[in-house]
């Protein structure tokens, strides 16, 4: 079978990349012909697959306003569904892909699946423009979701939140998590490189609002009273610059608070083992590969009981959504019970 792969980008700083490019291989070690179809990619595809490059600006403001305003781009949109009209099946992640898939079903017949990694709710981010944004692309992505052939959700959340929205029913498929994740890797030289104390705490995740990384740095003042010594180790790419600088506000140049930046895929094994608790203080989940991920190397997860978190953590403890002392609380508690 011929399989067209759409996701807006190909990158490693994405949780939704990343199963993307581990949909892509399962289906090639099958025998499928797959063919990843992206705006734009900083990564190789992975063996015995291909990937198209649409073209996308690589400033970040004029990426987020086009990938939000792709329905002008007529001629590109049609340029490109005829390059899909030879496949069996279209596999599309997100809006603005969401329109080729569309527009190539109607005109071919191909089949179309929405892959469903989920959309924050707008309500969660800072600012009224980004709010703004938010909505309009939520609203976007349900008109061309709506009539999709079949629809895979990665949790039972997302699955009932699309057919809420949509009217689109579906499969759930739980993201895979590699066996590069097992409690035996070791950290090698991070515990020199950050000095690492105990406890050391973990996130990882973009650093945007809705992932609540101020509420986690409110959490850990609160933990640090009792334990002095205790890092936060926040991994991540920075994807709003507001935000970004509030945190370091609120992080008021703690040096127990350490900022990493992206680091690539394959070294996050070696940061879960260096951890002693996962932390996120995330609002919305849809699944939450990296607390899968820190389970899978042997480390309990505190969290908010929110989205998937139910479907996804049962190492760890969930406390309610936004209350920075109780997860503090939980925190602790889950340090004492190690």
């Amino acid at each position: 079978m011929k399989i067209a792969i759409l996701t807006p980008t190909f990158s490693h700083f994405s949780g939704p990349d990343r199963v993307v490019e581990r949909q892509a291989l399962d289906f090639a070690k099958e025998g499928h012909k797959v063919t990843i179809f992206a705006l734009g990619a900083d990564i190789q595809p992975p063996k015995d697959t291909r990937l198209i490059k649409i073209g996308v600006s690589k400033n970040p403001f004029l990426q987020r306003i086009d990938r939000l305003l792709y329905f002008l781009h007529l001629f590109k949109i049609n340029n490109y569904v005829k390059k899909l009209q030879h496949f069996d099946k279209i596999i599309c992640h997100m809006y603005p892909m969401t329109l080729f898939a569309k527009k190539a079903r109607k005109k071919y017949g191909i089949h179309y699946n929405y892959y469903n990694m989920g959309i924050a709710y707008p309500k969660l981010f800072k600012s009224i423009l980004e709010r703004i944004y938010m909505r309009f692309f939520s609203f976007l992505t349900k008109i061309t979701v709506k009539g999709a052939d079949s629809a895979t959700s990665i949790s039972q959340f997302l699955k009932k939140e699309l057919k809420k929205e949509t009217g689109v029913n579906g499969d759930v498929e739980h993201c895979k998590i590699s066996s590069r994740f097992h409690p035996n890797v070791k950290p090698d030289n991070l515990i020199k490189k950050y000095d690492l104390k105990y406890p050391t705490f973990l996130y990882v995740g973009r650093i945007s609002p809705h992932k609540g990384i101020h509420i986690l740095i409110k959490a850990f003042k609160i933990i640090k009273r009792e334990f002095p010594k205790a890092k936060l180790v926040i991994v991540g790419k920075h994807t709003f610059e507001s935000y970004s600088k509030e945190l370091k506000k609120i992080a008021n140049k703690d040096k127990n608070i350490i900022f990493t930046g992206f680091v690539a895929d394959e070294e996050l094994p070696r940061y879960y083992t260096a951890c002693d608790v996962y932390t996120t203080a995330t609002l919305w989940e849809g699944f939450d590969l990296p607390a899968a991920e820190s389970q899978a190397c042997g480390k309990p997860v505190v969290a908010f009981n929110i989205g998937a978190h139910p479907e996804v953590i049962k190492n760890g403890m969930m406390v309610k959504a936004g209350d920075f002392v109780a997860f503090a609380k939980a925190v602790i508690e889950t340090l004492k019970k190690k």
